[in-house]
Order: C-alpha cells, then sequence, then structure tokens
C-alpha cells in the first residue's frame, strides 16, 4: 500500500530506525468523576489567534499557543496545500470543539471547561525531543495550576 508516495516497506523501515523514548515510572493519581472534572483542550491544528504570529513553517516550532475559553478568533495553522479547510470554516468545533464542552459543562456531564486551551503545531521533528522535553512539560504545568483534571487531544 503506498502511503503519500512510500510503500509500505520503506515506512516500516524508517520507523524501525526512530529512536523510542523511555520514560520512568509514570505516577497515577486518583480520577475525579468526570461530572467534576475540569476538562481542557490540546489541539495540534496550530490554532492561533488572528493577528497574532501564529506557528512558523517547517518543523523546528515548538511553542505552544495559549488560547482563551471565549476566544472564537481563531485561525488555523495548518499550512499543507493538501489539507481541507471546509470542516474547520464551517464550524470551528470540528478542530477545537470548545461549544460542544461547553454543552457538556452545562448539562452537568462534565464538572467545568477550564479557563484555558492550547495549541501545538503538528509538524515536529522527528523525535519530538523539543516538546517531550521544553514546551510539554511547560504546557502540562500550566495546566496542573489551572487545575485541569482531564485533557482532551485533537488534530487537525
Amino acid at each position: 500500500m503506498a502511503v503519500f508516495g512510500k510503500d509500505e516497506a520503506t515506512v516500516r523501515k524508517f520507523g524501525a530506525g526512530m529512536a523510542i523514548p523511555e520514560f520512568g515510572e509514570p505516577s497515577f493519581n486518583e480520577l475525579k468523576s468526570l461530572k467534576h472534572a475540569k476538562v481542557a483542550i490540546v489541539t495540534t491544528a496550530a490554532l492561533h489567534r488572528e493577528g497574532g504570529e501564529g506557528f512558523e513553517l517547517g518543523d523546528n516550532d515548538f511553542h505552544f499557543e495559549t488560547l482563551p475559553r471565549d476566544a472564537r478568533d481563531l485561525t488555523l495553522g495548518h499550512h499543507s496545500v493538501n489539507f481541507d479547510r471546509g470542516g474547520f470554516a464551517a464550524d470551528i468545533n470540528v478542530v477545537y470543539p470548545i461549544d460542544r464542552l461547553q454543552e457538556l459543562a452545562e448539562n452537568g456531564t462534565i464538572g467545568e471547561v477550564a479557563e484555558n486551551h492550547y495549541a501545538f503545531a503538528g509538524n515536529q521533528s522527528d523525535t519530538v525531543s523539543e516538546i517531550r522535553l521544553d514546551s510539554g512539560p511547560l504546557c502540562a504545568k500550566e495546566m496542573l495550576n489551572e487545575g485541569v483534571d482531564i485533557v482532551i487531544l485533537t488534530g487537525t
């Protein structure tokens, strides 16, 4: 099967040569019930506020953008010409389900929607080391400081 012009054997060979990070023993916490949890969105759609700097082209922009809960002036930073932006243009919730999350809070399914949500660019280096070791932990610390219990991950 061809994948973006590469055959399956090529993709397997590429994947087999990638370094796999080792993680220490994870710490587990008692989970809150969903109806008491504060929920945030983290997306790899490179969303940013209109008029902001946004994300750079290429795979070396590993910063994250903070998106306030009430922000709807968002721009999709996914730059590929092969990407159909129609769904996002019709309804922001296709990529960033903020309104659906608010509905879940209003009907008591979740406890509350976080004050802030976060966006990364999905195009990253092969090792993703900058996000694993730098901006990812910084973003996680911000969410912990805000009391976020659950994160919904979305892509483009």
